[in-house]
């Protein structure tokens, strides 16, 4: 699910990689907020709140969640450029090396909380999950040309209420039935994504609940996996017709 790219996806790769990355981001963006009150993942709510906080002259309130928001932004940058790197050099297991990155820095990022201070810890937790979460985000937009997001889900909201409106045209006569089968694709994908990301915050939590910090650990093992899958699959002698995922 992280070799082919582009155009070479089809629509079940592209479900695999959403739904897949999608539970893993929804359960840290759910552990976290359970854990210290802060979204990792949610640029929309962070840059809110910190319109609201200079609104007020709450100046250094706001300057967490700038950072969060600054650290989404680069860990989508550190992760772009790795990604145009490795393209130019022909590397095709490229985006599993760098989710392999992201899974160890988030392993990384849970073993250092278990050594700290719970409170001293929140601003390292929340900017570190925030660069993962831009770094993924980053990674699946390229893979897919912006088919999948794995934590926007307002937008993916949004096209689920745009498909389900075409399709209630195509019912009613008013649209082309021929594009049915393109929709309901669509549907499928942004439907599922969604359902993933509320099904692993779910289990994320669940899961905090019972390892605490270590949570973050099995989530970067969990990406690790995924990651060296989809390198040890490129690495083997496939037929064409058995297409690489």
């Amino acid at each position: 699910m992280l070799i082919a790219q582009g155009d070479a996806r089809d629509s079940r790769l592209d479900r695999k990689l959403a739904f897949a990355l999608a539970s893993v981001a929804g359960g840290l963006n759910a552990a976290a907020f359970h854990e210290v009150g802060f979204f990792s993942a949610n640029m929309t709510g962070n840059v809110s709140a910190l319109s609201s906080l200079l609104a007020m002259g709450l100046w250094r309130q706001g300057l967490g969640y700038l950072a969060i928001v600054l650290s989404f932004i680069i860990g989508s940058l550190v992760s772009t450029l790795a990604i145009s790197s490795g393209l130019r050099r022909g590397i095709g297991t490229i985006y599993a090396r760098v989710i392999l990155v992201e899974a160890t820095l988030l392993a990384a990022l849970g073993l250092a909380r278990t050594g700290l201070d719970r409170s001293a810890g929140v601003p390292m937790l929340i900017v570190g999950l925030a660069f993962l979460m831009g770094q993924q985000n980053a990674i699946v937009t390229h893979i897919s040309n912006a088919r999948v997001r794995t934590t926007h889900v307002s937008g993916m909201a949004t096209d689920i209420g745009i498909g389900l409106a075409r399709m209630l045209d195509i019912l009613r006569g008013k649209a082309d039935p021929s594009e049915r089968g393109e929709i309901v694709t669509r549907l499928s994908l942004h439907t599922g994504t969604v359902l993933s990301f509320l099904l692993g915050g779910v289990v994320g939590v669940l899961a905090w609940r019972i390892a605490g910090d270590l949570c973050f650990v099995i989530a970067g093992l969990v990406l690790g996996a995924v990651a060296a899958t989809s390198i040890q699959r490129a690495g083997q002698i496939i037929s064409p017709n058995d297409p690489l995922d």
